[in-house]
């Protein structure tokens, strides 16, 4: 099977939409159609996921995260796995560990992330070195590369969209309170260790289906810039929210045309798209034009 950065080197106008032709031509190609469901996917789970993330001052937690996902993609081509199936074990994993620790030690959550980001960092670049042949790759890991999401990341991140909506959703007024007091959460019984350590499962393999559409360098912006922005435009909790996933989903789907438009990298566009759409609510909100 080519591979997809081979297929553009040997038709390099394959992924150029210059018109309104070209562009019902790309969307016939089932891995444009795979991509785009994916983009909506990951738009809504990100915007989702994201709202939680941004309020709960988590957005280094999902940085160090997905730094620790080039670890388990390097050790699944190692072990010549799948490294989706090696991923997402491995980012819970230290989603969890990182927890642990932070729970566990008196150090201040930013210095355990620092220290573990790096040190996961350092052995993911060592690990790299052992690969043999072929390793191009691995710039897919650093800048993501949307057009190679399979049926089987689609169907996986259908799974966790609908696992993370039951949880978060049937839970909501429980999420608000810890995301607000977590004091007044513990004297109201809820089970807030059990939450934390919940949503950092949810959170970690988020993380880890994302890195595969935008790559590790910007999943973090991925998840943390829709629900930056959507802040900006409503204080109230399910609008924002609402306004979050939108924001994610859109993006997303412009980021993919835009890719396809000027032939850039997938990853990059999604985020710059994102970064576009934030830097517009400024201008907005500074106009006072603010809705409810």
């Amino acid at each position: 099977m080519i591979l997809l950065d081979e297929l553009a080197q040997y038709h390099p106008n394959l992924f150029a939409i210059t018109s309104g032709s070209d562009l019902i031509e790309l969307l016939q190609f089932p891995f444009m159609q795979r991509a785009i469901a994916g983009g909506v996917l990951m738009g809504c789970l990100g915007g989702l996921l994201g709202s939680f993330v941004t309020l709960r001052q988590l957005s280094f937690f999902s940085h160090a995260v997905g730094h620790s996902a080039l670890v388990g993609i390097v050790l699944g081509i190692l072990l010549q796995l799948n490294p989706t199936w090696m991923l997402l074990p491995f980012t819970v994993a230290f989603g969890l560990i990182v927890l642990y620790l932070i729970d566990q030690t008196d150090l201040a959550s930013d210095n355990i992330l620092n220290v573990v980001l790096s040190g996961t960092l350092a052995v993911g670049i060592i690990l790299s070195g052992l690969i043999r042949g072929y390793r191009g790759g691995l710039m897919n890991v650093l800048f993501g590369d949307i057009l190679a999401i399979d049926l089987t990341d689609i169907v996986l991140t259908v799974l966790l969209l609908l696992g993370a909506a039951i949880y978060l959703l049937s839970t909501l007024q429980q999420q608000i309170l810890l995301t607000l007091n977590l004091s007044v959460a513990k004297v109201q019984g809820i089970p807030v260790q059990l939450h934390r350590y919940l949503f950092v499962v949810l959170l970690s393999l988020t993380v880890a289906l994302a890195t595969k559409a935008v790559g590790i360098l910007l999943v973090n912006a991925f998840l943390v810039i829709p629900a930056s922005a959507a802040k900006l435009l409503s204080h109230q909790f399910s609008h924002f929210l609402a306004i979050s996933v939108i924001l994610g989903v859109i993006s997303s789907i412009l980021g993919l045309f835009l890719s396809g438009l000027l032939n850039w990298a997938s990853g990059p566009s999604i985020v710059l798209i994102q970064f576009l759409v934030f830097l517009a609510v400024i201008a907005f909100t500074k106009l006072k034009i603010r809705p409810t």
